[in-house]
C-alpha cells in the first residue's frame, strides 16, 4: 500500500494506493486562507499539519488493515511560501502564500533597477 499526500493551499488530501497504483481511499481536510489586508494572503502553518492528522485519520478509519500496510509516502505541497522561524525554530507569524501580493509595486521596481540596458539598434 502507498500513501498520497498534498498540502494545497485550500485543503490537504491524502489518497491510499493499492499495489497496483489503483485508489482505494481519499480524504481531505479544508484549509482556511486569511487575507487581512489587501494583496495578502497568509495561512498559519500549524493548520497544516492538523489538517494532514485530521485527512490520515479519517483515511485510517475508513480503510485500518490497509493504512497499517502502508510501505511508502509520496508528498507534495505548496510553492514558495515564506514561513519564519525564530531561534529554537517556532513559527514567527503566518506563512505568506505564493499568492500573497503585497510587494507587487516593490518588485516592479526591482525588475526595472536590475534590468539590462536595451541592446542598441
Amino acid at each position: 500500500m502507498f500513501l498520497g499526500i498534498d498540502i494545497g493551499t485550500s485543503e490537504v488530501k491524502v489518497l491510499l494506493l493499492t499495489p497496483g497504483h489503483q485508489v482505494l481511499g481519499s480524504a481531505g481536510a479544508a484549509l482556511e486562507v486569511s487575507r487581512p489586508h489587501p494583496g495578502h494572503s497568509e495561512q498559519n502553518p500549524h493548520d497544516w499539519w492538523a489538517a494532514t492528522q485530521s485527512a490520515l485519520a479519517q483515511l485510517r478509519t475508513a480503510h485500518p488493515q490497509e493504512f497499517a500496510a502502508v510501505q511508502g509516502i509520496g508528498l507534495s505541497g505548496q510553492m514558495h511560501g515564506a514561513v519564519l522561524l525564530d531561534a529554537q525554530d517556532q513559527v514567527l507569524r503566518p506563512a505568506i502564500l505564493w499568492n500573497d501580493t503585497r510587494s507587487a509595486t516593490e518588485c516592479t521596481e526591482m525588475m526595472a533597477e536590475l534590468a539590462p540596458p536595451s541592446a542598441p539598434r
